[in-house]
């Protein structure tokens, strides 16, 4: 099997928007990598109007729809209880998919939203089965829409009180009798500070003792509210500043004595994430952890300062990512423009699931490692049987999906398959393939069984009936090669 390496990261860009030049033009090329890294890719007809705009107001202008873009609609069950149903094990299944059906959909009209979205949802992860509520996911979920691009420190405080946090991390367990450590612990080592940043066990216990009194709830999935009398009144001393803390005055203690580690950690992750997933820019990190602090920790700047910058655009840091499973499976849907329904929702977030990302399900309080632990023999491998259902599907349902998208790239030469075959090519992989012979190889995959002599004479066209199975086929190839699989 080739090995997969994302290429290292050799971006000089600063900060500073990005303005075309000579030397770094605004490209297709640059818009996918926008349209990739804010979203999940993007149809061949909004690269073409993208070129046409300043790379500065369209970027702003995808921020703007991001920050705009409402939540998913309440569904009518949202505050159910388990004494809501009959049987919650089979209709709450049921309340779950509808919702992840929703969710995926929005990722199609609000991808920009929905891309941060799912960036916190491994940040501030919960699992599924380990609570096993309807109510409490949408709650979870609603909440992660709604500070995806607010205010980080009001994140964190309202993160730690949402019932899906509360019982996978067993706050709800967590009483002035027996102070449960686990989202103390997690609290600084994963949300807030990092691995050993800045902190001691006596800092987590006594964090412990102020998180208590959250076991306000009678029935499964009803809401959690404070109980007083389970709350630790007495005095705790956290990074060196004693008191009678309770929730409240944790946090604010927490981002009062760790705010340069705070905004550091989080700034970090949002880098690797977006920019490069292992090499990390400290000087840029360190400017956006600035900015972070400087804005009294809204996020929506520093996402705005990243996505404008020159750096988010060096050449370096194109196709150095590898697709999630969501991402690679979306983008698909994406780039074809294929309509959003209930089949396409099945299979967006059912294939994802097979690929090891299951939605609402990541793997431990750590979440999916993202980028190479994607790859391996194994899920290679099921990467490409899950694109070549997706393909089959369409070639088999709708064929004129196929037609339409290599036509919408060949406009100028419908008739020559050298210069389809690199345009096809050239739209899935990011930077493009190495040399000459690859691309012949291409070439030839699409030519398919039609003979020489229909090229050679001009006959054959886009609009012939060979034309499907020609598409299908170089999509396929394409999957194929590594570097389909970076983003």
């Amino acid at each position: 099997m080739t090995t997969i390496l994302p290429p290292p990261n050799c971006a000089t860009g600063t900060l500073a928007p990005y303005t075309p030049t000579a030397d770094m033009p605004w490209t297709r090329q640059r818009v996918q990598h926008l349209y990739r890294r804010l979203g999940f890719g993007v149809s061949e007809e909004v690269v073409t109007a993208a070129l046409a705009q300043q790379p500065t107001a369209l970027v702003n202008q995808l921020l703007d729809a991001a920050e705009a873009a409402p939540n998913l609609p309440l569904p009518t069950w949202a505050n159910w209880d388990v004494n809501d149903y009959a049987d919650i094990n089979t209709e709450g299944v049921a309340q779950i998919v509808e919702y992840m059906r929703s969710w995926v959909g929005a990722m199609r009209t609000q991808s920009g939203k929905e891309r941060i979205t799912l960036f916190w949802h491994n940040h501030f992860v919960t699992i599924l089965d380990e609570y096993f509520c309807p109510s409490w996911m949408v709650a979870y979920h609603q909440l992660l829409q709604q500070y995806a691009m607010g205010n980080f420190r009001e994140f964190v405080y309202e993160m730690g009180k949402n019932p899906a946090m509360l019982v996978f991390l067993n706050g709800v367990e967590s009483t002035r009798f027996q102070p449960n450590e686990n989202y103390a612990r997690e609290l600084f080592e994963l949300f807030t500070l990092g691995v050993d940043n800045g902190y001691t066990q006596a800092d987590i216990t006594a964090a412990a003792r102020a998180l208590t009194g959250w076991n306000g709830f009678s029935v499964a999935c009803a809401p959690i509210g404070f109980v007083p009398l389970l709350h630790d009144p007495g005095p705790k001393t956290i990074f060196g500043q004693t008191g009678n803390w309770g929730y409240d005055d944790l946090h604010n203690v927490l981002f009062a004595q760790r705010a340069e580690q705070i905004a550091t950690h989080v700034c970090t992750k949002i880098y690797r994430h977006f920019v490069h997933p292992d090499e990390v820019d400290t000087d840029i990190v360190a400017q956006l952890a600035q900015s972070l602090r400087d804005n009294d920790w809204e996020l929506a700047p520093v996402f705005r300062q990243l996505f404008l910058s020159e750096h988010f655009f060096d050449e370096y840091v194109i196709g150095t990512q590898i697709k999630s499973p969501v991402g690679l499976l979306m983008g698909i849907v994406s780039e074809l423009e294929l309509p959003m329904n209930d089949d396409t929702a099945n299979y967006v977030f059912y294939g994802a699931g097979q690929l090891n990302q299951t939605l609402f399900s990541p793997p431990d309080v750590k979440g999916w490692r993202e980028d190479r632990a994607w790859i391996n023999t194994q899920t290679l491998s099921n990467r490409w049987e899950a694109y070549d259902f997706f393909l089959y599907n369409i070639y088999t349902n709708a064929p004129e999906w196929l037609v339409a998208f290599a036509q919408r790239l060949t406009t100028e030469a419908a008739n020559d398959p050298a210069w389809i075959a690199r345009a096809i090519v050239d739209f899935f992989i990011p930077k493009g393939l190495h040399t000459d012979e690859e691309y012949e190889r291409a070439t030839s995959v699409f030519k398919w069984e039609v003979p020489q002599n229909y090229y050679d004479s001009g006959e054959w066209n886009l609009t012939w009936p060979t034309v499907p199975p020609q598409v299908a086929l170089l999509m396929r190839h394409i999957s194929r090669l590594p570097e389909y699989q970076l983003s």
